[in-house]
Formats: structure tokens, sequence, C-alpha cells
């Protein structure tokens, strides 16, 4: 774990002074710093990148690099076409090869990052207590956070590949799952989850359908958890609406509009909406047979004191509601007329 440590952040100091370099070559001054920069870290890093047949390359970049910014600093800035031209190719180059050391050093990070994070989860599976160190968790959800930073950048086809080798879905699925854990770090698995969704849909929505983070998320019933299972309602759609009318889910989410809390029951009404839009007839059908007419009559009253924040948004929910129950009844009109049709 510390060779990892030591090698994320030589990674991380390496990309910092390759992006300073794409950003300043003008100055005489900046090449000087970066000629010291690039020449204490390849000291520092030798070792370390020499042992690593992925590294090598990086190190061979890195000597390139460094040979040429060592160029444009000695090419002094001069009148004449022929010198402005020299400094031009010499400034292109450092800007090229800075621009691929970059590229390279984003897909190392991103490995060592997921490296870490697996490896961890690894060692937790392996030594399954009856609770987990405070510290152990502290490292976990800022592991987490992260990946969820690196995969709210969008797609990378590099990045894909490392998470599905890694089988990291599995691994935040367990953490979800697991009642060990605190409710902090369950979340902040949840979210992890909903961003590998947002990631790439077609490659993990059926990890979420045939697993079991639905109804972990149900069961938890938090504000959070709720903001999850809204955005993936949105993301898959139907199927997810689906799998949480088979686990029993839609009820729950039902009940939640008669929460204490506010901000709960402002998103179990966001999630009521998701639901009445993607789902089927049944699920609308199931909604309204567990007391949704009743709640939402109780939230316009102002029962919980939400008489004017949330009245404009009920009537669009219920709006939304009787829409697809209505859309809904009408295709199966159609389809009862083209099955009894006589052709």
């Amino acid at each position: 774990m510390e060779t990892h440590q030591q090698l994320l952040k030589i990674l991380d100091a390496l990309n910092r002074v390759s992006r300073g370099l794409r950003r300043s070559q003008d100055s005489p001054d900046s090449d000087l710093s970066a000629i010291k920069a690039l020449d204490e870290l390849r000291a520092a890093s030798g070792l370390i990148l020499s042992g690593d047949p992925l590294l090598v390359s990086l190190s061979q970049h890195l000597s390139q690099l460094a040979d040429s910014v060592q160029d444009l600093h000695n090419t002094k800035p001069a009148k004449g076409l022929i010198s402005f031209l020299t400094r031009w190719v010499r400034s292109h180059e450092v800007s090229r090869l800075a621009a691929d050391i970059e590229s390279e050093l984003d897909a190392l990070i991103d490995r060592e990052n997921l490296s870490i994070l697996t490896k961890n989860l690894a060692g937790m599976r392996c030594n399954v207590q009856a609770s987990v160190a405070s510290s152990e968790e502290d490292q976990l959800f800022d592991l987490m956070s992260v990946l969820q930073e690196r995969l709210s950048r969008g797609f990378d086809i590099d990045l894909q590949d490392l998470l599905l080798k890694s089988g990291i879905f599995t691994e935040l699925e367990w953490v979800l799952c697991n009642p060990l854990f605190s409710k902090r770090v369950r979340e902040k698995a949840a979210i992890s989850m909903k961003e590998l969704v947002l990631f790439n849909k077609d490659v993990f929505v059926g990890s979420v359908l045939v697993g079991g983070s639905v109804k972990a998320l149900i069961s938890m019933g938090s504000l959070c958890s709720l903001q999850v299972l809204s955005s993936l309602i949105k993301a898959i759609k139907s199927p997810l609406v689906d799998e949480m009318e088979s686990c029993g889910g839609i009820l729950k989410i039902v009940g939640h509009l008669s929460s204490e809390d506010m901000e709960t029951r402002a998103m179990a009404v966001e999630c009521v909406m998701e639901i009445g839009y993607f789902g089927r007839k049944e699920a609308v059908e199931s909604m309204i047979n567990g007391g949704l007419i009743k709640r939402l009559v109780e939230l316009q009253r102002g029962k919980w004191g939400w008489r004017e924040r949330g009245s404009i948004h009920l009537r669009t929910a219920w709006r939304g509601l009787q829409c697809s129950w209505r859309w809904e009844k009408g295709c199966d009109r159609e389809r009862k007329g083209l099955s009894s049709s006589r052709y």
C-alpha cells in the first residue's frame, strides 16, 4: 500500500509539471523551473519507475521531455525568421511530449487509484469482523470519493477496461449491502455505483438489476438513497421500476411521503414522479393502492408544512401520474382491439 501511495504522489507531481509546461513556454524562468522540477522528479522516481514494466515508456518520455525543455531553454530568443521557427518547432515538441505524458499519467493515476481501492476492499472482505474501524472507513470513504470525482468527468475507454477488470461494481455493492459499515460509507458506495451506471449504462445496468443494490437502497430509506434511486430510475427507466415493484419497493417509496423530514418528502415526490413517468400501469396502480392519493392530498393541505412550497410540485406529480395511467389504459384498449380484429 505504501508503494502505491508513493507512486501515486510521484505521478501527481509529474502531471502538474507536464501541465505547467503546456501552459507556459514563453518565459525563460519557467523553462529553468521545469528543468529543475523534471530533474528532481526523475531522480526521486528512478527506482520506482524502472521497477514497473508499465512505467518504462513513461520514464523514456520523461527523458525526452527533459532534453526538449533543455534545448528550448538553450535556444535564445532573437530577431530573424530562422530563430523564430527554431524556437517555435522546439516549443511545439515540448508541448506535444507534455500532452502525451499527461495522457499517459492520467491513465496510470486511474490504474493506481482503482488498484488501491480494490485492494482495500479485498482486504476488508478477508478480515470481516463485528465492526469496521473508523480509520478504515475514513480511508475507504476518501478512496470512493476519488473514484466518484473521476467518473464524473465523463467516459473514457481505458478507464472502462480498468473498471471491468477490477470488478469494482461488485465490491461497491458489497459495501452498500453490508450493515457493518456506517450509513455515510454505504451512501458513498451507492453514489459511486450510480456514477458507474451514468458512466456507461450499457455495461453496468445489468449489474444493478441482478444484484441486491435496489433492495439495499430501498431498505436504507435515507435522503441520499432516494436521490440515488431517482437518478437510477431516470437512467434505467422501466426495468428498474419493475425491479422495485417486485421487491415491494414502490410501497416503501410512497410511505416516505409521510416522512417528518421535508427534504425526504420532496425526494419521495420526485421518485413518485419518475415511477409514474417511466413505470408501467401496474406500477402506478401499486402506488395508488398503497395510499398515494391520500398522502398527496395531505401534503397539498399542508399537514406537514408543505402548503406553499410543494403545491405546484404536487400538482405536477399528480397530473403526471394521471397522464401515465391514461396512456397505459389507452395502450391496453388498443392491444385488445388489435387482438380481437379479424383479417
